[in-house]
């Protein structure tokens, strides 16, 4: 048969190096490399474009009548006190209610709360004291924003028609997300001051608060409000998503290493509690449990925010989600332990031949710990980087303009953020980098595992606690001048699949609702089993890519030959790879999914102070913090498991392809290694156990 590799001799080098790797070697993939180059330079071009027009606050609040942002320190007047955006003509309001819904079109100004009508006399919201009104901002503020008294005549009747500099507070209103929705009811007394003081027609209608619920759970603003709430939410990413699980992860290792057995029972039970738990968060918090039996257990129901439908929704989703696994894990518990219990002995051999590798991940952690850093700035930043435009209104309005002292037909209007499409494409490759900037980490690591544990299986274990750090440095090295063309391909691979696979849904969803007419079983059969088979496209694409790492590292071939290499010598020794996979693919998956969901439960109960419950930095959601929080735990799982993961599977590949280059008697295999496959009982109860 073909030999893959070729061998000089039995020793290994001086610097770590066995022999096995001391093949040809050169750059591979080197125009993948430089494709990736040149992605990271779009990334930087894009990042610089976000911090030069980005600007986080526009997410949360909103804009006023002079398009200053609302709590902004840098406006004119200073607004670093006045957050809450207020609409001022009732009327026109209306009108743009009635129309086409658009609130944009409104003017508004920035209040330090919402206005509510006096019982006693008609209030006024005046505009920022500018030109003839000789009063400062604080003292304006100090008078509730009302300085209609000091107008003159000509300025009152003015205001009296609804076109300023004063307005009349007519409709009670209440923050809703930094902004002032409307109550139609009016308040008799005021509409009745106006009326005597012979104001203009004023509507009342449920259109008012229809308009402004509608503009508020916008899709747009929605969004809006999901990414501002990792803004507001930093502190919890870090905790939750950074520190918690480093220190799970690493206690979650050390128990591998030394406690392996315990530690099969430890993760089952782990993971049908972290479940559960979850799982009765997510019910209280949509709301589904309230006061009762469950209550003694959990505490009392208290839904800090307001939750809008879609974000109950979502919670709901969740909640049925989590019932479904925490019914799947306690039922299938019992049947994992049996089939894993066996294994466990392997591993603990494996694990302590590998255990100088036990802190390596810190170096690809800290790595992505500040790109992620980075790039969520710079998602912040993308979202928010579109232009302050003021709206043209298409109608016969005009405004008084206390610094033209004069009434002004063009500027009646409101402001609002315009988006271009080169904006959206550009939201959409920081996206995309993301995956692919992470695959790409992830796949350094592994090829630096993959090596390490490979120059000790080559060198016969001769110095393998003499230098246990030199083939890290070694494999380190080798990654970086001969394999970063070959890693930029396999984890770009990833993201394309994935690209696909998201398109097609996303087709699939909008076909779905445009489709008024239900789904018979044989479109319902189609669409399930084309998604089952995308799915399993992408696990083995995944799964190949792991495997090819591996071979990369050993045998210094480009991507496509590794994949290749590493896919025959799997289908030729599926039954002996598999006896030992079972850890990999079972006891390092609940640890990644408990690491993940303890993450997750964390940022939930962080986030039920009164930081994020009402002050300032108040979210409107808990949704995305928790998710992002849940994501970044298992990524930082990923990167420590895969110590273990592919220490075994490394192991595993060389010796398969140990054994087939010396004809089925493998000569640089570990005593742990012959034993375990050599020994037919112990094959024999090792295949039993899977059956």
């Amino acid at each position: 048969m073909e030999k893959h590799l070729e061998r000089g001799g039995d020793d290994e080098n001086g610097n770590g190096e066995s022999v096995l790797m001391r093949h040809e070697k050169k750059c591979r993939d080197v125009v993948f490399l430089i494709i990736f180059i040149a992605f990271w330079v779009g990334m930087v071009v894009n990042a610089s474009f976000a911090f030069k027009n980005g600007d986080p606050s526009r997410l949360t609040f909103g804009l006023d009548y002079k398009g200053n942002v609302c709590g902004s320190k840098h406006a004119n007047p200073d607004l670093h006190e006045l957050d809450v955006r207020y609409w001022l003509n009732p009327s026109q309001f209306y009108d743009s209610g009635v129309k086409n819904g658009k609130l944009d079109l409104v003017r508004s100004i920035c209040l330090m709360e919402c206005p509510m009508p006096s019982e006693d006399t008609l209030s006024w919201v005046c505009l920022y004291p500018e030109g003839d009104i000789q009063m400062s901002v604080d003292d304006w503020i100090e008078r509730d924003y009302d300085y209609f008294e000091t107008l003159s005549p000509d300025m009152r009747n003015s205001s009296l028609r609804l076109q300023g500099p004063c307005y009349p507070v007519i409709f009670p209103s209440v923050n809703v997300h930094w902004s002032c929705q409307f109550i139609a009811r009016a308040s008799n007394a005021s509409l009745q001051h106006w009326k005597q003081m012979g104001g203009v027609e004023i509507k009342e209608d449920i259109v008012l608060d229809k308009s402004i619920h509608q503009y508020i759970n916008s899709h747009s603003a929605v969004l809006k409000r999901y990414a501002a709430d990792i803004g507001k939410a930093w502190p919890v990413l870090v905790v939750c998503g950074g520190l918690i699980p480093l220190f799970l992860s690493v206690f979650w290792l050390l128990m591998i290493r030394y406690f392996v057995v315990g530690m099969t029972w430890m993760a089952v039970i782990f993971f049908d509690a972290l479940l559960i738990s979850v799982t009765m968060f997510c019910y209280m918090r949509a709301g589904w449990i309230g006061n009762g039996v469950t209550s003694s257990i959990i505490g009392e129901h208290d839904l800090y925010i307001h939750v809008y439908g879609r974000e109950q929704n979502h919670l709901h989703a969740i909640a049925v989600l989590m019932t479904v696994m925490m019914a799947l894990g306690v039922l299938s518990s019992i049947a994992i332990i049996r089939r894993i219990l066996k294994a466990t002995s392997v591993a603990a051999k494996v694990i302590a031949e590998v255990q100088a590798l036990i802190i390596f991940p810190v170096v690809p952690y800290m790595i992505v710990a500040i790109f992620y850093i980075l790039w969520f700035s710079v998602t912040l930043r993308l979202f928010s980087s579109g232009q302050i435009l003021q709206n043209d209104c298409k109608s016969d309005c005009c405004a008084y303009d206390l610094g033209l002292k004069r009434l002004n037909c063009d500027t009646c209007c409101g402001y609002s953020i315009r988006y271009t499409h080169h904006i959206a494409v550009a939201i959409l490759f920081h996206l995309f980098g993301c995956y692919w900037a992470t695959q790409f980490f992830v796949a350094c690591s592994s090829t630096v595992i993959a090596g390490s544990v490979a120059a000790f299986y080559w060198a016969r274990s001769e110095v393998s606690h003499k230098t246990p750090f030199l083939r890290v440095f070694s494999s380190m090295k080798r990654l970086m001048r001969y394999s970063l063309g070959s890693v930029a391909l396999g984890s770009l691979i990833v993201p394309l699949v994935e690209g696909v696979r998201s398109t097609l849904e996303l087709i699939r969803f909008k076909l779905k609702n445009a489709n008024a007419k239900a789904d018979t079983c044989i479109e319902k059969l189609a669409s399930g089993s084309s998604r089952c088979c995308v799915g399993f496209i992408s696990w083995t694409v995944k799964s190949v890519n792991s495997n090819a790492y591996i071979m990369i590292a050993i045998a210094g071939k480009g991507f496509f030959s590794a994949s290749e290499i590493a896919t025959e010598l799997i289908i030729k020794n599926i039954h002996q790879i598999g006896r030992v996979n079972i850890i990999g693919d079972v006891i390092l998956f609940l640890g990644k999914v408990c690491v993940g969901l303890s993450s997750a439960l964390c940022a939930f109960l962080m986030l039920d102070a009164d930081k994020y419950r009402f002050s300032h930095n108040k979210i409107s959601s808990p949704l995305f913090p928790v998710l992002i929080s849940g994501g970044l735990g298992y990524i930082v799982a990923r990167l420590f498991f895969g110590v273990v993961e592919m220490s075994i599977d490394s192991i595993i590949l060389s010796f398969c392809q140990d054994t087939e280059e010396h004809h089925g008697n493998p000569q640089y295999a570990p005593a742990f290694l012959k034993e375990t496959f050599n020994d037919q009982s112990e094959s024999q109860r090792l295949i039993q156990s899977y059956s």
